[in-house]
């Protein structure tokens, strides 16, 4: 990477006759007539933001492709079910994923706070994710068993812990580099190229079918993955962060501690965090039915391009309807997703038990996609709701309360793979259905908080 390419800080006079050619293209990519636009940024930071706007973007952009490439969701489940190691572990992957990302957050944002520059706290933690995803791609080519199930597991605890630490830096690079009317931009444009490239990445596990082995491609997987987070570090540092202010760092942990209150005063408040808690049964489920779809079709790695196909498919096609739906509702969009989530477990588990053969890959794919976008809609609608519920005094508050308890109650949700263990994948899937329907009727009591038209 040359670092010139990111010099946007040429002569202010030379500047404004001759833009440079990075300047150029960050006006094409905003609609910004002149790149020094700033709004909320310190005022040293406006003549490096067209640098640190396509530095922010390359980065976010590389890890966002990594997290697709050893995703606990689809990848890894994929990779246990190989292994032949045990269902529980399966169960644990998303719980440990999501709560190992939170914990930092909670832990350590004071600290990071106290640090005027925080863009190395993101280097570090990238790193640290490459090491981890390097040591998952060693073990799936050496290890298999159970034994190989839970040394990925400790490694996806450390993997999801060095995220938790690029998520709480980036947070603070982003406000101090990239002005706010830009930020939504940038992560619009990664999030839909990484979106083209993770579809690109499962047509071509579909074309390549059984052409290699799944040794090899999981190690081809995660060991790019681990690549990919090592080149995101490098463009990191490339980021020009203007030494930024260093009291007022709260501690997350210790603001839910104090605001634990907020679940014995406010009724409404507490019913919404039981219904995030029972909805955990749409975000359990996606590994169950990979796992099943592993099982099903031998291994066939066509199948699992098919499921990487969906999954992309599922959030580009859902995300903009269920937002429409979400301002006239968000009560109904949790309703409606955790509802369809529900009868799709059970159509599944019905589909296994009676019919036969069973779902071929193309039938899981479609399973997936539908649960893929019943999860979008759960994701969006209760965040919408809790903005629209909570004031202005009470937000950070009932954030920091509703992500502890759910980061507790997601890792004891792992415990659910012990029924595949016992009663099979399917029965797994059936349950968390029929819990999802629960969470349907439970968000239904709800009070409306949308605004009507």
């Amino acid at each position: 990477m040359n670092s010139q390419a990111f010099d946007s800080t040429p002569d202010s006079t030379h500047s404004k006759q001759q833009p440079s050619r990075l300047d150029s293209l960050y006006d094409l990519v905003t609609g910004d007539e002149d790149a020094r636009v700033c709004k909320d940024i310190p005022s040293e930071s406006c003549h490096d933001q067209p640098r640190n706007f396509f530095a922010y973007l390359l980065a976010n952009l590389l890890t966002k492709v990594a997290d697709e490439l050893a995703s606990a969701k689809l990848v890894l489940p994929w990779l246990i079910g190989w292994l032949g190691a045990p269902a529980l572990i399966v169960g644990l992957l998303v719980p440990i994923r999501e709560a190992g990302v939170l914990v930092p957050q909670l832990a350590v944002a004071a600290y990071i706070r106290r640090l005027p520059v925080r863009k190395w706290v993101w280097i570090i933690g990238s790193l640290a994710s490459a090491i981890a995803l390097g040591l998952m791609a060693v073990a799936a080519a050496t290890t298999t068993g159970a034994f190989a199930g839970w040394l990925i597991v400790g490694l996806l605890v450390i993997f999801s812990l060095a995220r938790g630490l690029c998520s709480v830096s980036a947070k603070d690079v982003l406000g101090k580099t990239v002005s706010k009317s830009r930020r939504g931009n940038l992560m619009g444009l990664s999030a839909g190229i990484a979106g083209a490239l993770t579809l690109a990445l499962g047509l071509y596990l579909k074309l390549l079918g059984d052409g290699a082995t799944d040794d090899i491609l999981f190690v081809l997987l995660l060991g790019g993955a681990a690549i990919l987070f090592v080149l995101a570090a490098g463009v990191f540092v490339l980021m020009r962060e203007q030494p930024g202010a260093t009291e007022g760092g709260g501690n997350a942990l210790a603001a839910a501690i104090e605001s634990i209150g907020l679940l014995r005063s406010d009724a409404m408040f507490r019913h919404f965090v039981l219904v995030r808690t029972a909805l955990l049964s749409v975000a359990l489920a996606p590994p169950f039915y990979v796992l099943l779809a592993q099982q099903e079709s031998g291994s066939d790695l066509g199948a699992l391009g098919l499921l990487i196909i969906a999954s992309g498919l599922a959030n580009s096609i859902s995300a903009p309807l269920w937002g429409r739906f979400s301002d006239r509702s968000a009560r109904l969009v949790m309703v409606a997703s955790a509802a369809l989530a529900g009868l799709l477990g059970i159509l599944t588990w019905a589909l296994v038990q009676f019919s036969a053969p069973g779902p071929t890959g193309l039938g899981f794919a479609a399973l997936f996609l539908v649960l893929g976008i019943a999860h979008a809609g759960v994701r969006l609608g209760r965040k919408v709701y809790l903005v629209d519920m909570a004031t202005s005094e009470t937000r950070a508050s009932m954030v920091a309360v509703s992500n502890t308890v759910i980061g507790v109650a997601m890792l004891a949700g792992g415990l659910i793979g012990l029924l595949g263990d016992r009663y099979g994948t399917a029965f797994v899937i059936l349950t968390l259905g029929i819990a999802s329907i629960a969470a349907a009727l439970s968000a239904l009591r709800l009070r409306e908080v949308s605004e009507p038209d």
